[in-house]
């Protein structure tokens, strides 16, 4: 059944580098991790924040490649790892928040004034039929009809349980580590058998019994696994394609005892430094992988890309005042403000320029195309259509620009019970230095430029009206072109405005 899933619907017409010149390629993908998590910089100034932090590896990766300090992802993982996988916009896609383990169980938390659209809440799907579902041909299939060997390793949730892609390997990896339908672990610890109880089989990490009762932590476990996985295929000498998806630095925020105690000594509260210790254990894993190509001479030949699923978490998990942990970015994870939405992007490969740092804004959906360019699938078919842009021109000169680029961002959900302003319930839209937020609750506006204004302290919307209603009117034109789907009222059932039905 597996073998008839990972052909079905693909049509590939490749031209191929030869199988001994194809390069690796790893993404290096981290949950819930801020643009600010991180002892590198990626705004023009080091912050308190990013001083707190020690991430060496990630240091060493954008001394070998090149940062981008404007890219982003979705704000909360599902729509993201949809969007990375089919390149496909959100607004397209439709799965428009986090996926359920449970089959058909949407996973929005109910409003006194909206009510969601019809969104696919059971994920994505490599063949047609799947209720709820985008049918769409995955990235990992079309990389191994080219020849790669594909291992998935960490967190999947691409779908949930009783449809085909909760299994990665329905979707064209060759191998799949630790992989399901669940968005985070119950555990991080070996000693507990990455469980919060015993019978946790719903949340609690799979396959790797192996460390069961041992003091080992989660994102280390992986990492041996995933390197053991590459070793084996050295045999083969076939390219690999490495999608490496921790489930640090996720809740919940076990304490990795390797790194702990000097953020305590730090003065940090025990919350803070069980956090940072997750990010360090995080970028120990990165060093380790980078670590394994040099020791084996294929790092010359192997593209790696580092980025994150979403904004960080800021809400009352986190010590301190809500929402300060992304500052000087407004607001965390489920928001379309920057704090939400914004993450930290390294790539490094061959011609891209070392320790170099590109402005261009990019999105997530442009990781599809820019893979399968990089692999030298120069020609492919897909039963989707790709939104995203291959980024290797950029990556290939550091002073290239699109600002005519349109990165667009839909969320008609309720993520959360707690009420912010700009959290769920919003669309919004980047071209150039500026950006729109449509605010679906109250059906307002606010347009912020970015160069001049980066924590979206100052709405411009009444000062540059004739700006306001060409952005609204592009943002309109963009959802109704995608198809995206509106939320509707509970008191008369109609979907709220476009944006440019804004009074």
């Amino acid at each position: 059944m597996l073998r008839l899933l990972i052909i079905l619907g693909i049509s590939v017409g490749s031209h191929l580098l030869s199988a001994q010149n194809q390069p690796n390629i790893i993404i290096f993908f981290v949950d819930d991790m801020g643009w600010q998590d991180t002892s590198v910089p990626f705004w023009k100034d080091k912050t308190p924040i990013n001083q707190r932090f020690h991430t060496p590896n990630m240091e060493r990766l954008a001394r070998n490649g090149m940062k981008f300090t404007n890219a982003y992802a979705n704000p909360v993982c599902t729509p993201s790892r949809i969007s990375l996988m089919t390149g496909m916009n959100v607004a397209r896609h439709n799965v428009t928040n986090w996926t359920n383990t449970q089959k058909d169980t949407p996973t929005d938390y109910p409003d006194s004034l909206l009510n969601p659209p019809s969104w696919n809440h059971n994920g994505m799907s490599p063949v047609a039929g799947i209720a709820k579902t985008v049918h769409a041909t995955p990235l990992p299939q079309l990389l191994r009809q080219a020849g790669y060997f594909t291992l998935h390793c960490g967190k999947a949730h691409f779908a949930s349980y009783g449809t085909p892609a909760a299994n990665p390997l329905a979707i064209g990896f060759e191998k799949n580590i630790a992989g399901t339908a669940a968005g985070h672990p119950s555990s991080f610890l070996g000693e507990k058998n990455f469980r919060r109880t015993p019978n946790d089989t719903t949340w609690g990490v799979r396959d790797l019994e192996k460390y069961h009762g041992k003091d080992i932590f989660l994102t280390e476990a992986l990492t041996q696994e995933a390197i053991a996985a590459l070793k084996e295929n050295q045999v083969s000498k076939k390219p690999f394609f490495l999608y490496m998806s921790h489930y640090a630095v996720h809740l919940p925020f076990d304490k990795d005892a390797r790194f702990y105690q000097k953020y305590i000594d730090q003065g940090l509260t025990d919350t803070e430094a069980r956090y940072s210790a997750l990010v360090e254990g995080m970028d120990k894993s990165l060093g380790d992988i980078m670590d394994y190509l040099e020791t084996n001479n294929l790092d010359k030949n192997t593209y790696i890309l580092f980025i994150s699923d979403n904004g960080g978490y800021s809400l009352q998990l986190r010590s301190g005042e809500i929402h300060s942990q992304n500052l000087p970015l407004k607001q965390g994870k489920g928001s379309l403000y920057e704090g939400g939405i914004r993450v930290p992007m390294l790539v490094s490969g061959p011609k891209v320029e070392k320790n170099s740092i590109s402005s261009q804004y990019v999105s997530i959906d442009d990781f599809f195309p820019t893979v399968l360019g990089m692999a030298g699938v120069t020609k492919y078919t897909t039963i989707q259509t790709v939104d995203g842009k291959n980024l290797r021109p950029f990556l290939e000169n550091k002073n290239k620009r699109d600002e005519k680029k349109i990165l667009l961002w839909h969320y008609p959900n309720n993520w959360t019970n707690v009420n912010f302003k700009g959290t769920s319930w919003g669309s919004a839209m980047r071209q150039g230095d500026w950006k729109l937020v449509y605010l679906h609750k109250t059906q307002t506006l606010e347009l912020y430029n970015l160069k001049n204004d980066i924590g979206e302290l100052n709405d411009l919307a009444k000062a540059q009206p004739t700006k306001l209603k060409q952005m609204a009117q592009l943002l309109t034109d963009e959802l109704k072109k995608r198809n995206a789907h509106r939320p509707t009222f509970k008191a008369t059932g109609q979907p709220i405005p476009y944006p440019d039905g804004v009074k």
